[in-house]
């Protein structure tokens, strides 16, 4: 073997099976579709923790993505083998919002569609999705539940508390109740009619009614 025929090899052909403007331009949309990604999860987060991280991760994702396509539709060898490969990947970080779901398979289709060169599907899908979801994620405040925390002195307070609140808000349910020697405590949860929830301070001066707490919630967490 001399070596001009090392460089011969099949590995030095295969070097220029993607030319470095096919490359830099679908990473350079990879890393634009990414960064509105990013936008759309920073705008439509509702979590406990905002987690920058993630988001930095869905970027990435994007652009990783778009590098292995790009690889796997070059080389029919390598797909089979990339197959192989990531079929021993095991992801043990546990996915605590059902949204952010959306949007990590929402990168990797991006990824995928850009690299296999369907460039309008990428871009228009995307900004689709994109809408989608601010205007859904986003939608006024009154109509998520809310959960009121209400202590009274006796029955006769809590009946004309909850009498007051029933009149103020749209629904009103009571998921549970305490009662001690001089207190009763109820958690309530209510749908506002608007956002607007002055009806709390009223409800806390009524004689009989020591406090009232208005808390957001959507079935995991309170806040």
């Amino acid at each position: 073997m001399t070596f001009q025929d090392i460089f011969k090899s099949s590995f030095m052909e295969r070097v220029a099976s993607i030319s470095i403007l096919d490359m830099v331009l679908a990473l350079v949309l990879a890393f634009g579709i990414g960064m509105f990604i990013f936008f759309v999860y920073k705008k439509t987060y509702q979590g406990v923790m905002y987690s920058s991280s993630f988001g930095t991760t869905l970027v990435a994702l994007t652009m990783i993505t778009t590098v292995v396509i790009l690889a796997v539709t070059s080389n029919v060898v390598l797909s089979l083998g990339m197959v192989g490969a990531l079929s021993i990947v095991r992801f043990r970080t546990a996915i605590k919002e059902p949204l952010d779901i959306a949007f990590l398979f929402w990168s990797i289709a991006a990824g995928i569609v850009l690299a296999a060169g369907m460039l309008p599907l990428a871009v228009f899908g995307s900004a689709l999705v994109g809408i989608v979801l601010l205007i859904f994620v986003n939608r006024k405040a009154h109509f998520n539940p809310y959960i009121v925390v209400l202590s009274c002195e006796d029955s006769k307070s809590e009946k004309r508390a909850r009498e007051f609140l029933g009149s103020q808000v749209q629904k009103c349910v009571v998921k549970s109740k305490t009662a001690q020697k001089g207190a009763v405590e109820l958690n309530l949860e209510i749908r506002m009619k608007e956002d607007n929830t002055d009806f709390v301070n009223e409800l806390s001066e009524m004689d009989g009614v020591n406090s009232a707490v208005l808390v957001s919630y959507n079935g995991e967490y309170m806040g």
